[in-house]
């Protein structure tokens, strides 16, 4: 069971964080365990493109905040170590509250240069292994729903890349984005539990930011301040929505720049017009279309350029 800590709101809860040994998800283990919840540091110790793994980075991690943390080091992107992990939680601390998933690689190219191999493991360590985690964490938290434990949380750690894209990243933003139709469904999935599913786009100097190769200028400028950013701010706000003030935000995608939060907008039309019968490769389809339509077209602008600005820490 996890001991308590006098006045500290997170108290007797469990938190299962992948990734949670560096970078963002250090920040999270950290600011979870101070707030009294115990942590699973899920955290193979693999380089940021997924090679290498060491087991001696969660487990040194997990010894230096000492009690209510264990590491747990295999890969996740195996669906048997997911639910190893989830079995951790509920064996060495009773229960399993909140799941957090943060970990990530990067294995960049152009799309005219792309490795299909490189996709298939950024899309199974980045998409497929949260999606293991959560099958094997959600029916714990209705068990424990229906037997009076305050409802779980979930955050699913996704990137403004997969909200607006960025050159050479086909694969990280693409499962960035699948987050956030898997943070969606599960919000669905889970509502009559009560358990909240959200996604956060956080702004912080990792190990992503730094593999980060500016295109332009501007890129250039945004990565220098974007390397200026402490983690702990995507933390503090996981930490929030894990709290009792968030029990009805779910299903959002929010983002987090040191001390700026934002709220993201989510797909839905901006327009709508009937078309003719007849084909539609016309002048007629292209009025309407242009009329209806052109003035709400998107600008094909990447993340590091929509977010150059200097933020507020």
């Amino acid at each position: 069971m996890v001991d308590v800590i006098a006045d500290a709101p997170l108290n007797g809860r469990v938190a299962l964080v992948t990734g949670g040994a560096r970078g963002i998800g250090l920040a999270v283990s950290r600011c979870l365990h101070s707030l009294g919840a115990g942590v699973v540091i899920a955290d193979s110790g693999v380089s940021i493109t997924g090679a290498d793994p060491d087991p001696s980075v969660a487990e040194r991690v997990a010894s230096e905040l000492g009690d209510r943390v264990t590491a747990f080091t295999s890969d996740l992107a195996n669906p048997e170590a997911a639910a190893q992990a989830v079995e951790l939680a509920v064996s060495r601390f009773g229960a399993l509250d909140f799941v957090v998933n943060n970990a990530a690689i990067l294995r960049d190219a152009f799309i005219f240069k792309a490795n299909p191999a490189n996709w298939d493991l950024v899309l199974r360590n980045n998409l497929s292994a949260p999606f293991y985690v959560l099958a094997a964490a959600a029916p714990h938290l209705r068990e424990q729903a229906k037997h009076g434990r305050a409802p779980g949380r979930i955050v699913n750690i996704t990137s403004s890349a997969g909200l607006y894209g960025n050159f050479g990243q086909a694969a990280y933003a693409s499962a960035k984005a699948g987050l956030v139709g898997l943070t969606r469904v599960v919000a669905m999935d889970m509502a009559r539990s009560s358990v909240t599913c959200n996604a956060v786009a956080p702004f912080a100097a990792t190990r992503v930011t730094d593999m980060i190769q500016p295109a332009n200028e501007s890129q250039a400028r945004y990565k220098e301040r974007a390397l200026r950013i402490d983690p702990r701010f995507v933390g503090e706000l996981v930490a929030f929505l894990c709290g009792p003030h968030a029990h009805d935000i779910t299903g959002q995608i929010l983002g987090v720049r040191g001390r700026e939060v934002f709220l993201f907008s989510q797909q839905r039309p901006l327009g709508r017009f009937v078309a003719p019968e007849q084909h539609w490769i016309t002048a007629e389809f292209a009025s309407m279309f242009n009329d209806h339509f052109r003035d709400a077209l998107i600008e094909l602008t990447t993340d590091l350029e929509a977010f150059n600005t200097e933020p507020v820490t």
